[in-house]
């Protein structure tokens, strides 16, 4: 593992910082200064930061219950996002199944890149489900529409068959294994109809925790972090 990398996860440092840290000569190398942010760091190294030696902790999972008006981006000078409400505990994390600005719910969070991959990657067609606010009652024909994929403006290849449930009302549940660009809001756009709201409730096996209000997280326990990689 690289050392600007190795302080990032074990002190908590951004990569620049990490830099500017080995550079003051603040960090240390079985006992001798380091000088390059870029040297391999061995697993019987002793590191060492401001005379206080350092250790990886086992990789992080947490779920993130996330509110409108934040973004799933590490930073963005117009808008908060979903890292600051994590604080120092979200240096060195990715965020793992993005959502939309004005689109809440559950959002996961993790610095285990395999694990990452084992969510996002569309071989494994991880399933996602969502509750959508709609502007009108939808019709019951809407289920056999998304069973059998619709045409997305500006795409020729069909969705992925999507399992919708029609609770009552103006009120739709929908059940994805893809992950195309707004596609809640153009499949439903598609049929007619404009989503006014959105919420997503699960990632895989993993639910939202109802304790979790807007804004609040948890780390995962080792039955949800494990139920993706299963």
């Amino acid at each position: 593992m690289r050392l600007d990398k190795f302080l990032s996860h074990a002190a908590g440092l951004s990569r620049t910082d990490a830099r500017r840290a080995i550079k003051a000569g603040r960090v240390m190398i079985n006992d001798e200064a380091a000088t390059r942010a870029n040297c391999t760091v061995l697993e019987t190294d002793h590191i060492g930061f401001d005379g206080q030696p350092l250790m990886l902790t086992g990789p992080r999972y947490f779920m993130l219950h996330k509110p409108e008006g934040y973004i799933c981006a590490t930073s963005d000078s117009e808008h908060p996002t979903v890292l600051d409400l994590l604080a120092e505990q979200g240096r060195g994390l990715s965020i793992v199944g993005r959502l939309d600005k004005d689109t809440t719910g559950l959002v996961l969070l993790s610095d285990d890149g395999h694990w990452i991959h084992s969510v996002i990657s569309p071989r494994r067609a991880c399933a996602k489900t969502y509750y959508a606010t709609l502007d009108a009652e939808p019709d019951q024909a809407l289920i056999e529409r998304f069973a059998q994929g619709l045409e997305l403006r500006g795409e020729q290849r069909l969705t992925r068959p999507a399992v919708l449930d029609l609770p009552g009302g103006r009120q739709a549940r929908v059940t994805l294994t893809e992950g195309r660009y707004h596609q809640v809001k153009r499949m439903f756009a598609a049929c007619g109809l404009h989503v006014q709201a959105l919420h997503r409730t699960r990632i895989g096996d993993i639910v939202l925790d109802p304790q979790l209000a807007a804004g609040e997280f948890r780390a995962l326990r080792p039955d949800e972090v494990n139920g993706i990689i299963a």
